[in-house]
């Protein structure tokens, strides 16, 4: 209720009614959602499409879901990461490090970004390629750690933990709706069919 009605009372029928959290007046500041509410929202609203994981079991299952449900169980599959490799060994992935030759990417990435949505890639990803030169699909494996507040700080945590030698071709992926209408700052870059794997690790 508010501070003034409870002291002067007020003269409206409705005296008695507490305020709603619809009703805040236009200078209250905004509720701020958690980090990780406010990355989801943001990702599906770019065209996202996002597979919460409580486990590696859960992402192997949620994996193979995917490829069915795609048809992609006999197409060949970009990968790039050896980490990556060793990891999905089991998952039957007809693996290739061709571009020309795959039907979707499997990889990782840097950070999520809670304020955009929007995926941060550096060279350990991608290496030296260009995003209009990957496949469309796009499947990425990632951990709630990695949700970061903005770029800024993604960029900040690339910095810090690579000293020795910074990761060149830093790029953010944040359409993934082929065909969507973009804007100035969106202008040169690539839309993906987007599936992410995040798996909970905190």
């Amino acid at each position: 209720m508010s501070l003034f009605r409870k002291i002067f009372g007020s003269k409206s029928d409705h005296s008695g009614e507490e305020l709603k959290s619809g009703d805040r007046g236009r200078y209250m500041p905004e509720i701020k959602l958690p980090i990780d509410e406010r990355f989801t929202i943001n990702f599906k609203a770019n065209g996202g499409k996002f597979l919460y994981c409580e486990n590696l079991n859960e992402i192997f299952f949620n994996l193979e879901h995917i490829i069915e449900e795609n048809n992609w169980k006999e197409k060949k599959t970009l990968l790039l990461d050896e980490n990556l490799k060793n990891k999905f060994i089991n998952s039957n992935l007809k693996g290739t490090n061709k571009i020309s030759e795959s039907t979707f990417f499997l990889t990782t990435c840097e950070n999520l970004i809670a304020n955009d949505g929007s995926l941060l890639i550096t060279s350990k990803q991608i290496f030296e390629k260009k995003l209009p030169e990957l496949p469309v699909n796009f499947i990425v494996f990632a951990t709630t750690s990695q949700i970061v507040e903005n770029i800024g700080e993604g960029l900040r945590g690339i910095k810090s933990k690579n000293r020795q030698k910074i990761p060149t071709n830093i790029t953010t992926i944040k359409h993934f709706k082929s065909g969507a209408e973009k804007d100035f700052l969106s202008y040169g870059s690539s839309a993906k069919n987007l599936y992410l794997l995040l798996l909970e690790d905190l």
